[in-house]
């Protein structure tokens, strides 16, 4: 089955709640723990679920993701059929860009068409979660059914966020309802809904003969959750795939999170902090593949009044150097430098960072290639850092990327 699946990656997002981090790149192309970027999670999930044609829809600021996808994901063998190729909008179908998540597809129904796929699954590019993409094509199977949707149980106070699902015993949506008002529970806790993680198995002609018709429909988003499964429910077997379920290999940690936020995707990264994450990184045959420099080991070596580098708590990438600086349940990405007696406290540093001598960051993001100039203090002081900088809504302070500081 496997073999007869094409995959759609959907990774256009301009994710413009994450600005300024998405300024200069596409949501699923920021930089996430460490080390990877979002979509490699995606991405992992298709390598280890054995899914070996892979195309990835971008659009928005895409020079990023697609020098990503080049130095760290080459890994197929065209000789063999497999591949994971970056397509940027064509207009084979109009002179307009993606206009929806459905309209992404449909303008690329050639590629479908030229494949011999009787299945396609299609994925977002920009959640974080580990998902063995092989038991929902099983389960997809097994019940005959021309579309399956991954769901996972939300609380009822978030579900306004998500496609809100109604199931029967036998997992057939019987409702599918876009970002409601009023999310139905489910039977079991009234405190939960069923939401969809805009995860789909469509049969081929099915989806096909569905997405030319929506083309059609003037009136419609183009949109999947909005348009095309809430159509679907009332004349074909249209199933749910509870995650966390039957995963598969993956040990199922059940962990998924949209980082589309400054603070959900800070969050998510100090999630990785915790004593035991709630996101698994360390299953030995489930590791999340990536492009990584080739740069020296991370060190702590004394500054030069002699106070030694610390760090307690924290992730650091390699190429890091705290010199006599002291750091602290941050996350820290590869080439950063903290000076003596810097301080750096509950943040994450993008690439290229270096601390100045005596400066104290406290619940920062800091975009890659920032100098931060000896004492100065970011995330002490919110109103003055307002004046300067994006805050979130709890707090988070982000540097955009090469910001320059003004001389004092």
């Amino acid at each position: 089955m496997l073999d007869h699946t094409l995959t759609f990656i959907l990774a256009g997002g301009m994710g413009s709640r994450l600005h300024p981090l998405t300024s200069e790149r596409s949501k699923p192309s920021v930089p996430f723990g460490g080390k990877y970027r979002i979509i490699d999670f995606t991405l992992a999930n298709c390598l280890h679920s054995g899914l070996r044609r892979v195309l990835v829809l971008t659009q928005y600021k895409s020079h990023s993701l697609h020098k990503h996808l080049r130095d760290g994901w080459s890994i197929f063998n065209p000789e063999l059929g497999e591949f994971i190729t970056a397509v940027p909008p064509q207009m084979r179908q109009g002179q307009h860009w993606y206009q929806g998540t459905a309209d992404a597809i449909y303008q690329n129904l050639n590629l479908l068409e030229r494949s011999d796929a009787e299945y396609v699954l299609i994925l977002s590019g920009d959640h974080i979660y580990r998902m063995d993409y092989a038991a929902m094509l099983k389960t997809h199977n097994k019940q005959n059914a021309d579309v399956t949707v991954g769901c996972m149980e939300v609380d009822i106070s978030e579900a306004s966020a998500f496609g809100v699902i109604s199931t029967d015993q036998n997992n057939q949506i019987s409702a599918f309802t876009e970002k409601p008002e009023r999310p139905t529970p489910t039977p079991e806790n009234s405190d939960k809904a069923l939401a969809s993680m805009g995860i789909y198995v469509f049969s081929a002609a099915l989806l096909k003969t569905v997405l030319e018709e929506d083309n059609l429909d003037h009136e419609s988003s183009h949109d999947f959750g909005k348009d095309l499964l809430p159509k679907l429910i009332h004349g074909h077997n249209v199933r749910a795939h509870i995650f966390g379920g039957d995963d598969g290999r993956v040990l199922p940690d059940r962990y998924w999170r949209d980082v589309g936020t400054i603070d959900s995707y800070y969050q998510a990264n100090m999630d990785l902090l915790e004593p035991v994450p709630p996101l698994n990184l360390y299953q030995d045959d489930w590791p999340i593949r990536t492009y990584q420099p080739q740069t020296p080991p991370a060190r702590t070596v004394p500054g030069r009044s002699g106070t030694e580098g610390i760090f307690i708590n924290s992730i650091l990438a390699s190429g890091v150097v705290i010199a006599g600086g002291n750091v602290g349940h941050s996350i820290l990405f590869h080439n950063i430098f903290v000076d003596n007696n810097a301080i750096v406290d509950h943040s994450i540093l993008l690439s290229g960072v270096q601390v100045g001598e005596r400066a104290k960051l406290r619940n920062c993001i800091i975009d890659k290639n920032v100098k931060i100039p000896a004492d100065q203090r970011i995330g002490y002081d919110l109103e003055k850092d307002r004046q300067r900088f994006t805050i979130s809504d709890k707090g988070i302070v982000v540097v955009p990327s090469s910001y320059t500081f003004q001389s004092s």
